[in-house]
Order: structure tokens, then sequence, then C-alpha cells
């Protein structure tokens, strides 16, 4: 089975996916693994989100920063300052203030890990610079319609992963969506994560809204990258569990076999999560299976044949 470096596949249908570099993508996960450490309660983790909004700064946006405090159980991190990050495109033809969006999502933060030097420039890098180069294309090409770009703090556990532990950031947009009511606006919600993989294959996610995927899946065909979200079926507790729970169909795009060959994840949470195990040829097809998807997905699923149940292809 090919590497996603390795690759030929044809051009994108519109300028947007074609937009995406890779190497840019790695270009800013170099300058976040080069703040250090950045789980919970480090200048780490304030810096990166320093350099997040100044980078969107620098592409001429206006990032919002949302912050929060997280209580974990951790005996010295109870209560943690957290800060997500947002920006939203408009459509290029925007007429209705109210038109159904696209969230686009991943997280920045590292894992605590004791004794270990965790640079985690796929988990949690690759997802960030990815995001970045997302919102560099958006900016210079404006989405068919309207996006919103989301870093989430707090992803990883402090402790141990449990439902008390974990998702921090993306729990608190959930919450906050629903409090504005802006949940209603969300057509859907795609959020990737360890996608810098050499060896990459996006696992088939059960948690997953199926419709989303499916719609994942024909963006990936399109493009050439159909082998690519032919990974394993499994479910996956990740930043789309908490949109899911107020009723946003979400999927997250993901490879959790991260390691020597296909079947490994023996780099996962581990010192070897650095940039020499990051390919942007893999973040660029993901970013560009994610824009081809754009157009689609605020059609929601497909209609069933009244006859038969089933959808139409």
């Amino acid at each position: 089975m090919a590497k996603a470096g390795k690759t030929s596949v044809p051009a994108p249908t519109s300028p947007l996916p074609s937009c995406i570099d890779g190497e840019r993508a790695l270009g800013h996960i170099e300058r976040l693994v080069a703040l250090g450490p950045r789980h919970a309660g480090t200048p780490g983790l304030e810096q990166a989100r320093q350099l997040i909004i100044d980078t969107l700064r620098g592409f001429g946006l206006s990032p919002k920063r949302h912050d929060f405090t997280a209580r974990t159980p951790h005996p010295e991190l109870a209560e943690v300052p957290m800060a997500n990050i947002s920006v939203d495109f408009p459509a290029v033809r925007a007429s209705d203030p109210d038109a159904k969006m696209v969230l686009i999502g991943g997280h920045f933060d590292g894992k605590l890990l004791t004794g270990v030097e965790f640079k985690g420039a796929n988990d949690g890098g690759s997802s960030t610079g990815l995001l970045l180069e997302l919102a560099r294309c958006l900016a210079a090409h404006p989405p068919p319609v309207p996006v919103r770009l989301a870093w989430f703090d707090g992803e990883e556990s402090i402790l141990e992963w449990s439902d008390s532990d974990s998702l921090y950031g993306s729990k608190r947009m959930a919450y906050e969506l629903v409090s504005s009511g802006e949940h209603r606006r969300i057509a859907a919600a795609v959020i990737v994560d360890m996608v810098g993989d050499p060896n990459l294959r996006i696992e088939r996610e059960t948690l997953s809204t199926p419709w989303v995927m499916a719609v994942l899946r024909r963006s990936a065909s399109r493009l050439g990258y159909g082998e690519l979200m032919r990974g394993r079926q499994t479910g996956i507790e990740d930043d789309h569990v908490p949109l899911l729970r107020i009723g946003v169909p979400a999927a997250v795009l993901i490879d959790l076999q991260y390691g020597p060959g296909w079947d490994s994840n023996a780099w996962w949470h581990t010192a070897k999560d650095d940039l020499d195990r990051v390919s942007p040829a893999s973040m660029a097809a993901v970013g560009r299976i994610v824009l081809e998807a754009l157009p689609d997905l605020p059609a929601g699923p497909p209609e069933r044949d009244a006859k038969a149940g089933t959808p139409r292809p």
C-alpha cells in the first residue's frame, strides 16, 4: 500500500483544496515544538495559544480567544486556565448571516508524561499546523460555505483518560455553542487529529456521524486519496464527541496507529513523536479532503429512498 507521500492524485476540483501546502503546515509545527512542553499548566501552552493567534493575525484575520478555567483531578493542577481559539470565514457569496456553517477543529495541547520529553509533533502538532494552513488558504480563497476553524485546548487527560479528565476545550466550546444557540447553525463538524503519520490510514471511526464520514470518503475518492480512508474500524473518543452530544453531526479524521508500519502505535505518547515522524504529504492530503468536502457538508444526510430505506448513491 502506498504512503500518502507516494500517492499520485488528480487535481482538486477548485482552487481552495489545491492551495494546501504540507510543508507550510510542517513549518507551523516546527515553531510550535520549539516552544517546549505545552501540557496543562506550562508556559509553553500559553505561548502556543499566542503563536496561533499571532499567526492568524499575520494572515489578516481576527481570531477570538475563549478563556475558561478547567477543573481537573490532578492534585497540583486542580484549576487550570485554558483557552480555545476560533476564527470565522464567511462564504464567498455571503448573503444570509444565519447560513449553516462547517466547523473544522483540532487540539494544540500536549500530553503530560512523567519522565518523557514529549514534543507532540503529530499528536497536537499536526492538527495545529494543518488548521493554520487551512486558515491561510481560506483567507486567500473564501470558502463556498461559512467555515469556523477552532483550536481546542485541553484535549489530553491530565492524569488518566476519563469523561471527567479529557476533552476540556471541546466540552467548553460545546457549552458555549449551546448557550449562544449557535449549535443550530453548524451543519457539520470535522475534527482532525494525528494526521501527520507518514503511513497514513484514517480510521473508520464508529462514533462519527455516518453521513459526515461518507461525505469525507467521497471527497477523498474524488481526489484519488480513497486508500487513505481505509483504516481500522474502531471507536475513538476525541473532540468530536462533545459536539455529537449537543446534536452537531461530526466526524474525526485520525490515524491512531502511529508507528513504524501500518499496524504499529509505538510512537504514540512517546518521545518519538517528533518532527522526523511527521509527513507534510499526509497533512496536505487530509487538508485537501476536508476542503474538497465543504460544498457537500451543509446539505446534510442524503435523502432516503422511500421504498428501500437506504441512502441514494
